[in-house]
């Protein structure tokens, strides 16, 4: 069989699963099982596959079936330009999450602070944007640190980040230019309505603190005048109908400058608070 004809028969078992993006989803787990680049697929649509390949690909259009995300499956995520480990102790990163970072690139920071990092998305590529940028990234769970340390050294970044186990702030000491969070903030009675693909793979505490969704946000706004220089920012997101209830917790702390971000659908995706004047 040759990989043109394996990629079409991917595609149609995931058409008949009403899988979305079939046909994108196939091409990138069978350049995945035949270990080349996903832009090089076309290259080698003609090229005979192995029996051994087949294999591989088939139970990867099979876990898809069962909704387990393509990132999982391959085991790794792209986001803003760079390929981050997932596993199943990390939240799965979303493009939409990418709005954070366009933001915090506007103002250089030179000491970041990012809270709940899971697979480090946020502070690695922070660091890796900014040469002179020192970061501390935190999580309260050892085995989303694991993740983090082996992305930030893939992104040859390691060696100016720290990793700390800590419950937001608990462990923390110093003071930070930017401090950055994507925090769980799915409300618990919204989990039921979640896809099979978030809800059967994201781990729990990654997506909802419990209750309303909002106590996250409490403790930053909260807490984290304490840990900001002058001038500092803080950049959190949020869920697309949160940012009334989130933009007043901030407010009624005392930041300045609070703003409402868009993703790039026009939905709300994040605040931005400026150290309380």
């Amino acid at each position: 069989m040759i990989l043109r004809a394996l990629i079409a028969r991917g595609t149609s078992a995931l058409d008949q699963g009403d899988i979305s993006n079939a046909t994108r989803d196939a091409r990138l787990l069978a350049a995945h099982v035949c270990d080349i680049d996903p832009s090089r697929v076309t290259l080698h649509e003609m090229d005979e596959v192995s029996e051994a390949v087949i294999a591989r690909f088939d139970d990867a259009i099979t876990q898809r079936l069962n909704h387990r995300p393509v990132s999982r499956i391959i085991g790794v995520r792209q986001f803003w330009g760079r390929n981050f480990q997932v596993t199943d102790d990390v939240l799965d990163p979303r493009g939409d999450t990418e709005t954070l970072i366009a933001e915090a690139l506007q103002t250089p920071a030179k000491r970041i602070l990012d809270l709940g990092t899971g697979s480090g998305i946020l502070g690695i590529t922070l660091a890796a944007e900014q040469v002179d940028a020192v970061v501390v990234v935190t999580d309260i769970s050892k085995a989303a640190l694991l993740v983090a340390k082996t992305n930030a050294k893939r992104h040859d970044v390691e060696d100016r980040i720290e990793f700390i186990e800590s419950d937001w702030f608990d462990s923390l000491h110093g003071k930070f230019d930017l401090i950055i969070s994507n925090p769980p903030y799915i409300g618990e009675n919204e989990l039921e309505g979640l896809e099979p693909d978030v809800i059967d793979y994201d781990p729990i505490i990654a997506l909802t603190p419990g209750g309303d969704g909002i106590e996250p946000y409490r403790i930053i706004a909260g807490q984290a005048q304490n840990y900001l220089n002058e001038n500092g920012r803080v950049i959190v997101e949020i869920g697309h109908l949160q940012g009334k209830d989130v933009k007043n917790l901030f407010l009624q702390a005392g930041f300045s400058g609070v703003q409402i971000l868009q993703d790039l659908e026009g939905k709300d995706r994040a605040i931005v608070a400026k150290h309380p004047v």
